[in-house]
């Protein structure tokens, strides 16, 4: 989770559809604080107790504007999730002592938009909208590198 990264190297921080619990938090915490998105798949964990993303969920709510060959990489390699990950109330994020910049992705399935507002509102973060879906590292690399550059920019002159 990029709000743990402690380290006094790190001087921005930048989120790109990521979510972004507060002290005594937990990831789970900060997604179920309103109702998810209708296309948005129920998680649970499977017979080893991880979590992964049915592979009709890339295409309806993770990643909508990719290409099928995309779609069917993301399927390929994603990681699973401990539940432990999103249950375990999170130490002081980073976000509170570093600027930072959030990329509000309008089409976002998995996390919706009042959330991420409500997250970065509360970070005092640098937001820069944009009709993305959740995985805009794929779909919309240009603007994830504009926002990566424009954090350098701001931490390289403030």
């Amino acid at each position: 989770m990029i709000g743990a990264a402690w380290n006094e190297n790190v001087k921005a921080l930048v989120y790109i559809t990521a979510l972004a619990p507060d002290e005594g938090e937990t990831v789970a915490d900060v997604f179920y604080r309103t109702k998810p998105d209708p296309l948005a798949p129920k998680l649970a964990p499977d017979n080893h107790g991880l979590i992964y993303l049915p592979q009709e969920a890339f295409a309806a709510a993770f990643a909508q504007n990719a290409a099928a060959d995309e779609l069917a990489l993301l399927f390929a390699v994603q990681r699973p999730l401990s539940p432990a990950c999103i249950t375990v109330p999170v130490n002081r994020p980073l976000w509170k002592d570093r600027p930072t910049w959030f990329l509000m992705a309008e089409q976002d399935r998995m996390i919706v938009q009042d959330t991420q507002r409500f997250m970065a509102e509360r970070m005092h973060a640098r937001v820069r909208s944009y009709p993305v879906d959740h995985a805009p590292m794929v779909t919309a690399p240009g603007l994830v590198v504009d926002i990566i550059r424009e954090a350098i920019g701001g931490a390289i002159s403030g």
